[in-house]
């Protein structure tokens, strides 16, 4: 095991760990027989054992590792484990709140077992983590990873995002600044142990949210009247006026953590910092920027964020729709037009759902093609 010092084990555990140790001892070291050792050095050995290339030595010692008997498992927490052995309990445990609160406290536990943790916590094993503030501000990737964690609370994540800014940290978030801005600008409840209404609430529009997913690139939250105009389909409004009971802070979560659907809706919002922070999200697929590229009910700080992102003009249609998009800033829209297919910029050009600006750059794209020939 990579980091693992050996020379910290006991004589007959570094025999059993030693190259060309016999197999069946080390088969019985796998399941966990180690007579002798203690209860640290034990599940030391075992640890070292996943990582040797034999495959059914390796296989059960990580069965071992994961259903470790209490009493070998009480006694090893008490230890003072070396990093790596802390790392796999992390992985092994990871929603075990018995464990995570005792390998919170070992004087070892590194960066890595922390984020390991801190991304598959469950709601309980979250707070627990979220508690120990020093070793979160001396780790801040451990804040990013509980933070796009859904399981954490949204109570959690507000403090943890409070604690974030009042010690003047800068999180790699997408949409940190915005996050930051809101959490600013509210109240930050203590966390309770029964469910507070905010969390209760974001839990629910998790749930509302599932059913609700968008897969095609045809598929969208609005649709477009005769009069042009876009308006929310009706399957969504349970899940619009759920959200818009949210706070900015838990619809800028929501953005970074939630469905298509959600950012959808959320990149619509009237407030700038939710509607960037939707366009923002790490989860946003292309068929989403195809969709918002076209919407005339977004604001230009989003088409913005759109037209800069070359994961997502990379797409045609993208570059297309926000050609035809009068909200798209021209200074966008003109770098866009000379990629532009001749038929569409012959539409471009006579279209009146689009500024002069775009219609005179069209023609003179095509004068320029023409004349190149």
């Amino acid at each position: 095991m990579i980091g693992l010092d050996l020379t910290q084990l006991p004589g007959p555990a570094q025999k059993l760990l030693a190259p060309g140790a016999p197999a069946p001892a080390q088969m019985m070291a796998a399941k966990g027989i180690i007579p002798g050792l203690k209860p640290g050095d034990v599940v030391t050995v075992v640890a070292a054992l996943t990582a040797v290339s034999d495959p059914k030595v390796a296989d059960a010692a990580r069965q071992t590792f994961a259903k470790l008997p209490p009493p070998v498992l009480a006694g090893a927490l008490g230890a003072d484990l070396q990093a790596p052995v802390i790392e796999l309990f992390a992985d092994a445990y990871a929603t075990s709140a018995e464990v995570v609160e005792k390998l919170l406290r070992l004087p070892r536990v590194n960066a890595a077992a922390l984020e390991i943790l801190a991304e598959r916590a469950d709601e309980r094993c979250g707070e627990l983590i979220a508690t120990n503030e020093q070793a979160l501000l001396a780790n801040p990737t451990v804040i990013e990873k509980l933070y796009m964690n859904k399981r954490v609370r949204m109570s959690t994540a507000d403090r943890l995002l409070e604690l974030a800014v009042r010690n003047g940290l800068e999180l790699n978030l997408a949409a940190f600044k915005e996050a930051a801005a809101a959490i600013k600008n509210e109240l930050i409840a203590e966390a309770a142990e029964e469910p507070s209404p905010d969390d209760l609430l974001f839990a629910q529009t998790d749930e509302l949210a599932r059913v609700h997913d968008i897969e095609s690139e045809e598929d969208d939250t609005h649709q477009v009247d005769d009069e042009g105009e876009e308006q929310l389909k009706d399957k969504f409004m349970p899940l619009y006026a759920q959200i818009a009971m949210m706070t900015v802070s838990q619809k800028i979560r929501r953005a970074q953590v939630g469905t298509a659907a959600e950012r959808l809706l959320l990149v619509r919002d009237t407030n700038r910092l939710v509607s960037v922070a939707a366009v923002k999200s790490p989860a946003m697929r292309e068929n989403e920027a195809v969709l918002i590229a076209a919407s005339r009910n977004v604001g230009e700080e989003v088409l913005r964020e759109i037209a800069r992102n070359r994961e997502f003009t990379r797409n045609y249609q993208v570059k297309l729709n926000l050609s035809r998009n009068p909200r798209c800033p021209f200074s966008f829209s003109s770098r866009i037009i000379p990629l532009l297919r001749d038929n569409d910029l012959r539409d471009l050009a006579k279209s009146k759902n689009v500024p002069g600006s775009v219609q005179q750059a069209a023609r003179q794209q095509l004068e320029r093609k023409k004349g190149g020939k």
